[in-house]
């Protein structure tokens, strides 16, 4: 079986998944499972892999989504413990009395948070900090918690620039300069990138208010009543509030947050050492208690974790390359020996760079960064950056284009879209918290960010960073 049909493959399995996702036939984990389960089986029928390579695959899939299952679950649970308590409902009181009835108001202040909270570079923790605060605002203000995410990755694909964040690193690996480098070149485009983060902010503050959102908008007149959900959930919460412990769980949440951000222990151990003071110092020595909050928790859990475990499968089978000795060799190898095997997602990107040069030439890097959103949906960042950049590079030298507009258009365009991807964990870990699909949120999402990295395109071209 020849790389360029295992790309096409490739192309046909993420396009089915998306299709299976778009149109609700199943749950995200089944599909990630499934199709990519058909897609290598077909690959050790004709030969291109054993099963012990399928095996090797899956097995390296699991190990880098390992860690961040394991940060899914604590997280859920430890914000679902603090919701309990009553935490959040004071955070709720003190902002709305800050923003009152204005919605504009609440979807600004989303992008301001989401941007101070990524300065980290971290998605996983962003998310963290960002929708469990909004998400009961934007419930109280009749505001559509797909719009709370639109914002947050907006603002969060901005500041994704910053040289220690992962994407900066990566294409300044592969340029072989340093990440602060290439951050100053194109520092320019993130500041006029944070200006329409905000700006966008606005705008979905007007879309949600037109159609009647805020405290006593149409939406609220029309519901008339709480709705039985809420009705559950304050009944629920005036049994295992701790309204005189607020101070303490600000105090920890902060800390956990802080330890996420020192990053010297995995991303999971702040969350699990959180969780279990929580437990402890909010509902006692009781074992029962315990449990009880755990069963409260356990389905937002388990789906999320599973649709994890679902795509590292996913990901295990399409970014994974196999050598000669039959070792993985994950997405982030730059140089993969010649007697290896390519991953799905390696041949997909020769096809993408074959098609390419030859219409365009000259123009590539504006040709990259239109497609760098739509290319997003079937990419990984290790894949994107260390196996469809250094080809893209070859191929701009070949018509005289210099490395570097190629790879600020790959980083900058692709960041818009970096957390509207089902291939990054991260994504998944947001749209769970916001309880919300990855169809609805990609749906929501897809032609904003779209059109949000060609005006960052427009703009690099306009203050000459990136060629015409």
């Amino acid at each position: 079986m020849s790389d360029t049909v295992v790309g096409i493959l490739g192309l046909i399995t993420i396009v089915a998944i998306v299709i299976t996702l778009f149109r609700s036939k199943t749950q995200p984990a089944i599909a990630f499972i499934v199709f990519p389960a058909i897609l290598g089986l077909i690959m050790v029928i004709f030969g291109r892999y054993t099963f012990d390579d399928l095996a090797t695959m899956i097995k390296a899939g699991f190990n880098s989504t390992g860690p961040t299952a394991a940060l899914f679950v604590f997280s859920v649970l430890y914000f679902g413990i603090m919701t309990d308590a009553g935490m959040f409902d004071v955070i709720i009181g003190k902002l709305m009395k800050l923003v009152g009835d204005n919605v504009i108001g609440v979807a600004v202040v989303t992008a301001i948070i989401a941007l101070v909270g990524h300065l980290d570079g971290g998605g996983a923790s962003t998310f963290c900090i960002v929708v469990p605060a909004m998400l009961p605002v934007y419930k109280r203000m009749h505001m559509r918690p797909t719009t709370l995410l639109r914002i947050a990755v907006l603002s969060m694909g901005v500041l994704n620039l910053m040289p220690w964040a992962g994407p900066t690193m990566r294409a300044a690996s592969v340029l072989g300069i340093e990440a602060g480098s290439l951050w100053q070149t194109i520092l320019p485009i993130q500041i006029f990138g944070i200006i329409l983060a905000i700006a966008h902010s606005v705008l979905a503050g007007f879309q949600e208010k037109r159609r009647g959102a805020g405290l006593h908008g149409k939406l609220a007149e029309t519901e008339g009543v709480i709705e039985m959900e809420e009705k559950v959930e304050e009944a629920k919460e005036n049994d295992l509030a701790r309204p005189k412990l607020f101070v303490f769980n600000i105090l920890l949440t902060v800390a956990v947050i802080a330890m996420l951000i020192w990053d010297v222990f995995p991303s999971y151990v702040p969350f699990m050492l959180g969780l279990a003071v929580a437990l402890f110092v909010n509902y006692g020595f009781s074992a029962k208690m315990h449990k009880k909050l755990f069963n409260l928790h356990a389905g937002p859990a388990l789906m999320m974790c599973s649709t994890l475990m679902g795509a590292a499968v996913l990901m295990g089978i399409l970014t994974t390359s196999i050598g000669a000795d039959g070792k993985a060799l994950s997405a982030k190898v730059m140089e993969i020996p010649a007697d290896a095997t390519l991953s799905v997602v390696r041949c997909l990107a020769n096809i993408v760079s074959a098609i390419l040069p030859h219409a365009l030439g000259q123009h590539l890097p504006l040709i990259i960064g239109i497609l760098s959103v739509p290319l997003a949906l079937a990419f990984d960042t290790d894949s994107y950056f260390y196996g469809m950049l250094p080809v893209m590079i070859g191929i701009g030298q070949a018509f005289g284009v210099n490395a570097l507009p190629i790879a600020v258009a790959m980083v900058v365009c692709r960041n818009c879209a970096t957390f509207i991807s089902p291939m990054v964990p991260a994504t998944l870990l947001g749209t769970g918290l916001a309880e919300v699909d990855i169809k609805d949120h990609i749906k929501a999402s897809f032609l904003y960010v779209w059109g949000f990295s060609i005006l960052c395109m427009i703009f690099a071209a306009i203050v000459g960073i990136m060629p015409l």
